[in-house]
């Protein structure tokens, strides 16, 4: 599953430097708000992901002024109540995490401490229901220049900008692959390990135990300890006003492509084509 987004097509503008734009946004000086184009493809074998797309928030409803974008993506497994509960209820609980009646800029400082108070109040509300099932989340906000991410579990979300340099705005929460949730799980007494198989060969991924989840961090998976956690990783860019390509997916995409490999697949394509690109390479 990919979702793709890119922005203005016009021809690339000079390199701003970023204390440039910082500087102009705090003498509240005019500067042009980004034209966002998006695309989506799914090419999902269990049924289990989900997409959500809202290009038309407002921090002041009923004032366009106001507007930023929302797009996430929720791999379930164990079933998919989990990643349909997350994507019906986090946007919600995110912003509900928001004190009212701030300007833009005390909105876009709280925004990273809300993602993570809106991350950990769905996994408790999900608990709530006694269902099983989990979800990764990789929940990203653009507002104006600023792209914020928050997310968990090991569906990626990448930035290519100008120069073809790619940023990582995610870190994958694969037992495999990240030391140092395996250092967190083992601290708070947890487990980590490979399946046994009769006759005591060890095979597959890295897995927390109890449960056998190869992920360290998700909502829901009510059923694997309290070494699982919803607190998602969260970082927050500003782009210059040449602008960028996000591509955001799930782990199939990943397994398949590097960023850079899956950067270079659609540069300079219309953002719906390029997101079935990815999806197909």
């Amino acid at each position: 599953m990919s979702l793709a987004e890119g922005s203005r097509m016009k021809p690339k503008p000079p390199l701003v430097p970023l204390g440039t734009l910082i500087g102009r946004e705090l003498r509240n000086e005019k500067v042009e708000k980004p034209m966002v184009k998006y695309g989506q493809a799914a090419l999902a074998k269990k049924g289990e992901d989900y997409f959500l797309i809202k290009p038309d928030c407002q921090r002041i409803p009923g004032n366009p002024s106001t507007s930023f974008l929302v797009f996430a993506i929720f791999d379930g497994h164990n079933g998919i109540s989990a990643a349909i509960f997350a994507k019906e209820n986090l946007l919600t609980n995110v912003l509900s995490a928001i004190p009212q009646g701030i300007g833009r800029e005390d909105w876009l400082q709280a925004l990273p401490r809300a993602l993570v108070a809106g991350f950990v109040k769905t996994d408790i509300e999900f608990q709530q229901k006694g269902e099983t099932s989990g979800t990764t989340v990789t929940f990203v906000v653009i507002d104006g220049w600023t792209v914020t991410v928050a997310s968990v579990g090991d569906s990626r979300c990448i930035l290519d900008t100008q120069g073809g340099v790619v940023s990582l705005l995610t870190v994958d929460h694969r037992l495999e692959e990240n030391e140092e949730e395996r250092q967190r799980v083992t601290a708070s007494g947890g487990e980590v390990g490979r399946l046994n198989v009769f006759g005591g060969n060890e095979v597959g991924p890295l897995r927390c135990w109890p449960g056998g989840l190869c992920l360290s961090r998700s909502i829901g998976d009510t059923d694997v300890g309290e070494f699982i956690v919803p607190i998602p990783h969260v970082k927050q860019v500003k782009l210059s006003n040449a602008g960028g390509r996000l591509i955001i997916a799930s782990d199939g995409i990943w397994d398949a492509l590097s960023s850079d490999m899956a950067a270079q697949s659609c540069r300079g394509l219309p953002a719906e084509l390029a997101a079935k690109l990815v999806v197909k390479v």
